[in-house]
Formats: C-alpha cells, sequence, structure tokens
C-alpha cells in the first residue's frame, strides 16, 4: 500500500524545513511551489493561455512571463487574479497528479505533495493523510518580520490572509510542533511517518 501526504503549514512555520528532512530520508516530495514555476515557462499551455488572456505585453523579450507586471495587473483586480488563478491552479494540480503517479509506478511507498495552501485551495481530497507543520503565533511572526525583514504591520498582514494554523492543526492527521530546535523537528517526524507504517 502506497501513502500520499500532504505537507503543508503556514507562512514562515518551517514547512520548507521538514520538506528537505523528507527528502533527505528519499522520500519524493512534489512541490507545489516549484511547480507553479514549471507551468508558467516557454512552451507550457498555460503561458499560452496566460498569453491569449492577457496579451503580450506581459512577456518578456526573451518570451518568458514578466512576473512583475503580470502582478501589478492582478494586485490591483479581483475579477483578473481569478482569472489567471483558474487557468493556473488546474495546471499546478495536473503536473503534481503526473509526478505522483509516476513516484507510484516506480514503487514509491509514500509521496508527499507539499502544497502551501492545502486547505484554502480545498485540496485535501488528493491525499490520504495530512501533516501540518505548527508553531506558536508570536514565534511565526517574529521568524517572518527576520526572514523577509518586515515591519510587524506588514507581517501580521501575510499572516491573516492565511487560515490560522491553529485552524490547521485541528484539521490535520498529525501536527510537527516547530517551535524548538531542527532535531526536536526531526524525530517528530521520524516518530509520525513510523506512526504511518514509512520507516526510513
Amino acid at each position: 500500500m502506497s501513502l500520499v501526504i500532504g505537507l503543508t503549514g503556514s507562512i514562515a512555520t518551517g514547512k520548507s524545513t521538514v520538506s528537505s528532512m523528507l527528502r533527505q530520508l528519499h522520500i519524493p516530495v512534489v512541490d507545489a511551489d516549484q511547480i507553479a514555476r514549471v507551468v508558467v515557462e516557454p512552451g507550457e499551455p498555460a503561458l499560452t493561455e496566460i498569453v491569449h488572456v492577457f496579451g503580450e505585453d506581459i512577456l518578456q523579450p526573451d518570451g518568458t512571463l514578466d512576473r512583475k507586471k503580470l502582478g501589478s495587473i492582478i494586485f490591483k483586480n479581483e475579477d483578473k487574479r481569478k482569472l489567471l488563478n483558474s487557468i493556473i491552479h488546474p495546471a499546478i494540480r495536473k503536473k503534481m497528479m503526473e509526478e505522483k503517479d509516476t513516484y507510484l509506478k516506480q514503487g514509491e511507498s509514500c509521496v508527499v505533495l507539499d502544497i502551501p495552501l492545502l486547505f484554502e485551495s480545498k485540496l485535501t481530497h488528493l491525499v490520504d493523510k495530512v501533516l501540518v507543520v505548527a508553531v506558536e503565533e508570536d514565534v511565526q511572526l517574529e521568524r517572518l518580520m527576520e526572514r523577509d525583514g518586515s515591519t510587524k504591520e506588514e507581517a501580521q498582514v501575510r499572516i491573516d490572509s492565511q487560515i490560522p494554523i491553529k485552524e490547521k492543526v485541528k484539521l490535520a492527521d498529525a501536527v510537527i510542533n516547530n517551535n524548538g530546535t531542527i532535531d526536536k523537528t526531526y524525530q517528530q517526524l521520524k516518530e509520525i511517518l513510523h506512526v504511518w507504517g514509512i520507516d526510513k
């Protein structure tokens, strides 16, 4: 039996750290953020559609997507942002499923889908188990300010744009408390995998 784990958290909770640990344990990780960059590369159907909808102006001279220009269009316009998401999100999901299926066909017993907005995008049906990486709210705020050099207000706005980590914890099958050391986080990960029948 193979197990598909959905890995998520909130901004600055340390999900990337756990993702790296899974890779070190030779568990394949399908990364939604990485795939989001791939689906808008030249030659990809999603980019063709974006150009069709938003015009040639959103391309750089070399044919790649001008993220800044596109960002400035959708930032001010909710309808255009939804339109963009309606092109990009299905393309990301399709590629994630293709990667996951490839790993399972190769005989992997466990595949992790690393999806930052797993709950927000209502994608929990794609996975067997949900693993949430959580920290206390004050730790989250501090780490985000430190990481991005943002003010307390700026950091709080970004945190508030996601479902609160407390809510995600309630919806999870297992939670890694990432307030402590890297070693403690690793131990928790190993224990959860063991309980789920994945020993690496």
